[in-house]
């Protein structure tokens, strides 16, 4: 069963000094994006980065990727519906790991002003839906956001978090880019996300070779999300699981004030 947890995420943090608007760019490189194929050097490096990078600009490259994207659409939706929830006004918004902007296409001018969508795939950037919110498209990777600390009113990201190598860094450097009272809403893969389809390769590759490899990605447990926001500086935390048995994932929603 494939198993989709989304999560929507609500942070506050401590009341800082904002950053005015003119002081938006990158930061230090030290903690700004990073070169192809890089990787967070405390982190245990499960995925390629500069091979995902491929793949996505790959998958955006097709001909009707429109045809492929539905359950992208359907939680960008979702995401969007979250924002909208809330009784307030975004000035401005950055989108992690936006593809072709799958959640942008659901916001509208009166709810966001200006909306930064930030991936690993240039081809996705430039290949983005239509949408009536001014945007900005940002070749930055989600562990390395090259923006100034106190920048944005509001993060979102969709079925991009599951991908990196260091959770708790990605966390991180959302909170750091966020305003105090700023929103990060979210959904990733997670938990038992695919379990059945994991189980069987494992039985057939074991009853077959004597042993098994890893064919499905490792997924970050439920439980263990919230702890993580914690840790990264967020509270008012809210994590929903979400099931689907007939498409057989489970998505989680995070959402969170900082």
């Amino acid at each position: 069963m494939l198993r989709l947890t989304r999560f929507s995420l609500l942070g506050r943090r401590p009341p800082v000094a904002r950053v005015p608007a003119k002081n938006l760019g990158l930061r230090k490189a030290a903690s700004g994006s990073s070169p192809s194929g890089s990787a967070s050097p405390r982190a245990l490096n499960i995925f390629d980065r500069d091979l995902k990078r491929k793949q996505k600009n790959w998958a955006a490259r097709q001909p009707e990727p429109m045809k492929f994207d539905y359950l992208k659409d359907e939680v960008g939706s979702r995401i969007a519906d979250r924002v909208y929830d809330i009784p307030r006004n975004f000035p401005l918004a950055l989108d992690v790991g936006c593809g072709r902007g799958y959640i942008a296409q659901h916001l509208n001018k009166e709810t966001v002003g200006k909306f930064f969508q930030a991936d690993i795939a240039e081809n996705a950037l430039k290949n983005t839906l239509e949408m009536e919110i001014p945007t900005v498209s940002v070749l930055a990777d989600e562990e390395f956001l090259p923006f100034r600390e106190n920048t944005f009113d509001l993060v979102v990201s969709s079925l991009s978090l599951h991908w990196v190598n260091d959770l708790p860094r990605a966390l991180q450097q959302i909170h750091y880019v966020l305003k105090p009272d700023g929103v990060f809403i979210g959904a990733m893969f997670g938990g038992d996300t695919l379990y059945e389809l994991r189980c069987s390769l494992q039985l057939a590759e074991t009853e077959r070779e004597g042993g098994f490899s890893p064919h499905i990605s490792p997924f970050t447990a439920v439980n263990d999300l919230g702890h993580l926001l914690g840790r990264a500086g967020f509270n008012t935390l809210t994590v929903v699981t979400i099931k689907r048995t007939l498409m057989k994932f489970k998505l989680t929603i995070l959402e969170c004030l900082n």
